[in-house]
């Protein structure tokens, strides 16, 4: 039982749960927009374009965790095959860190696929204003963005 409570299994969990959560937020948020998107586009199939930016947008929280989680297996050593000894307070550390952009990713991937299938049915009757559609669906990228660089600053703070 010791063994499933050691630093390394704690620092690769932080990881883990970094692109698994920011990638169901991402998910369930690209899901959302692709649904209104696909709407629009069944009335109009010349607004696939841009309904298609607003789509994209709420992938981010995905690229962002799974980032993190990439940066914690450089740090812990798993990528170049010779692992570092982490003590359980330095892998609940890194796991610590990894909580900003797991929890703030899945919060905020959902959230950003509802504004941009807002942003959606925007454009879909206003063609014109994809630019505030878009900008509307951004504001809730700040939040995952900020969740970031706490993640990674935190990341990089840790001594091992």
């Amino acid at each position: 039982m010791s063994n499933l409570i050691s630093g390394e299994f704690l620092a690769l969990l932080g990881g883990a749960l970094a692109a698994l959560f920011a990638g169901i937020g991402s998910a369930k948020g690209v899901g959302i927009a692709g649904e209104a998107a696909a709407g629009v586009v069944s009335e109009d199939p010349n607004k696939f374009g841009q309904v298609l930016l607003l789509q994209a947008l709420p992938g981010t929280q995905g690229i962002y965790g799974l980032l993190i989680a990439f940066i914690v297996m450089v740090k812990v050593g798993l990528l170049s095959g010779s692992m570092a000894e982490l003590s359980v307070v330095q892998g609940a550390s890194i796991f610590a860190a990894c909580m900003p952009i797991a929890f703030v990713g899945l919060i905020s991937g959902i959230s950003q696929g509802k504004a941009a299938a807002a942003g959606v049915m925007l454009v879909g009757k206003k063609p014109s204003e994809l630019a505030k559609g878009m900008l509307f669906a951004a504001m809730v990228e700040t939040y995952a963005v900020l969740a970031l660089l706490v993640s990674f600053l935190m990341l990089n703070g840790i001594q091992i």
